[in-house]
């Protein structure tokens, strides 16, 4: 069997070896170039190419519609990925990836089978999301969290870089909400419901460069995969209300939030406020030159709105006729900004309460039913729902995991996941453009830990969104992650400690543990 994840839609082994030796030759279309330096990667263990050895050829292949649509044949003289675009080609370079490291041998000659695969992803948006704003990680591990996603066909970043508890992203004209707004005067221990809560008296202060925002932003590029900012917004915003309080409802001195939970500060509806943040959006449009911009919009509370005469009388003089209206007229303004900017934004379902802009792209959290209205009436989503997707829950039995936010969310479970829900009507399928996955940082306070949440659910969750979902079979999975295991921390390894990794076993209900657990 062949332990590819995610698995491809065809398999047609012929029979016979490709016997590799020396590096290959490196033969690519000039459209296909920017991803020769991988395949020079992927073979850097073996000896220098020799004359008359065995060739990797690139080749553009223009009856291929789908620009992620690979074929791989492996020959006995030669591997040959033709694609539609470079993105297809290194698509193909992760299943041989995977194909080298599962068919590796002890010597210095790499056997591969002959083979021809023809493969191609069912939804055009597969993501995983990174909060940095509760617990930060380094641009570095960053990367190397992005060479993981591309190695399992990810193709969306979602870069959760601004909460209350911390604010990452560096505004050139307002230094204020890194210098300020990125410090944190201690942090909780503990989880957010324990009482008496307890706090570690340390300073945490972080945030990313410009320079540390273009690395990653090249990096993840070079890996076929797009950046997604997502500055949250009109709530979610404590840090940036302590660095500037002008931005709030009343004025108030306030200190970046030490503890978990959803604030109640939100961001003013005041013409200066709309200014400040189209200028902060500004400047993330020219930092990141993806498609698309996250502008969060959820769990914002309007308690501070309906009690400020000055936001009452702003919701007056606009005409709108509730606070759940002039949310949506907050959003609608920076989606419109967004939008002159040749960007398109996304929300979570919350954004579809009091009205939702036209070319925003709904991320269906709470369940599946709110992206859904969303898709009846002609919007396009991106499915998040925690009942499948929330990574920050515990993966096994809670008493032998390191702490968590709460719930249960089982490999199995994740693999279970459908995008398209039944409730949602056939001719509304197309609006469905993927999802992704969640990892909220509350409680996952290093890499290491970061990694062990997300791996291997995260390649469950690959093979979700990639297989059609009539040949997915969970049996056939698990014999594969477990093949797996060695490669995953082949790359996690590289930053630091090795995480354990648990695999539930459907007829234990119990974890396989692998290396150390996490302390």
């Amino acid at each position: 069997m062949l332990n590819l994840i995610p698995y491809p839609r065809s398999i047609v082994q012929q029979g016979g070896s490709l016997v590799i030796s020396s590096s290959p030759a490196i033969v690519a279309d000039a459209e296909l170039e920017a991803v020769t330096p991988w395949v020079a990667i992927l073979f850097n263990a073996l000896p220098p190419s020799e004359p008359g050895g065995v060739k990797i050829q690139l080749q553009l292949d223009a009856a291929l519609s789908i620009s992620e649509e690979y074929h791989l044949k492996i020959e006995p003289k030669r591997i040959l990925i033709t694609s539609a675009s470079s993105t297809g080609a290194f698509r193909g370079l992760a299943t041989l990836r995977q194909l080298i490291w599962q068919f590796r041998g002890q010597g210095p000659t790499l056997k591969l089978p002959l083979m021809t695969i023809e493969d191609r992803p069912r939804f055009e948006w597969r993501g995983l999301m990174m909060d940095v704003s509760r617990h930060f990680f380094t641009a570095d591990e960053v990367c190397r969290f992005l060479d993981v996603m591309a190695l399992y066909k990810f193709n969306k970043f979602h870069w959760h870089l601004t909460d209350d508890q911390g604010w990452r992203f560096p505004v050139t004209r307002y230094p204020g909400l890194t210098e300020v707004g990125g410090v944190r005067r201690e942090t909780l221990v503990g989880h957010e419901r324990s009482r008496p809560r307890q706090y570690d008296g340390s300073l945490y202060s972080y945030c990313y460069t410009v320079s540390d925002i273009k690395r990653v932003v090249a990096h993840a590029a070079s890996l076929q995969i797009e950046v997604i900012p997502e500055i949250d917004m009109p709530g979610h915003m404590q840090a940036a209300i302590a660095a500037y309080p002008h931005l709030g409802n009343f004025n108030w001195p306030l200190e970046v939030r030490t503890h978990w939970g959803i604030s109640t500060h939100i961001l003013n509806p005041l013409p200066a406020t709309i200014e400040f943040m189209k200028e902060v959006l500004g400047e993330a449009a020219d930092l990141f030159p993806g498609r698309y911009i996250h502008l969060g919009g959820d769990e914002a509370i309007k308690q501070q709105w309906s009690e400020s005469k000055l936001a009452q009388d702003r919701m007056a003089q606009l005409g709108l006729a509730s606070e759940d209206r002039m949310q949506s007229w907050f959003i609608s303004e920076m989606a419109e900004f967004l939008g002159r900017s040749g960007k398109r934004m996304l929300g979570w379902d919350e954004i579809t309460e009091g009205g939702t802009p036209d070319d925003a792209i709904v991320v269906g959290w709470r369940g599946t039913t709110h992206a859904c209205a969303a898709a009846m009436k002609g919007h396009d989503v991106v499915m998040a729902p925690t009942s499948h997707t929330y990574f920050d829950n515990y993966q096994t039995e809670p008493a032998t995991q390191p702490l968590a936010i709460g719930g249960l969310l089982t490999l199995q479970k994740v693999y279970e996941f459908e995008p398209r829900p039944p409730e949602l009507l056939p001719e509304k399928h197309h609006h469905v453009l993927g999802g992704q996955g969640q990892l909220w940082s509350e409680y996952i306070p290093t890499f290491e830990h970061l990694t062990y949440m997300a791996f291997p659910r995260a390649c469950a969750l690959s093979e979700t969104l990639w297989c059609d979902k009539t040949v997915k079979n969970y049996s056939d999975f698990l014999p594969r992650i477990r093949d797996h295991q060695d490669l995953l921390l082949s790359y996690v390894s590289r930053i630091g400690p090795i995480p354990e990794i648990s695999i539930i076993s459907p007829q234990l209900n119990e974890p396989d543990k692998l290396s150390k657990s996490i302390s």
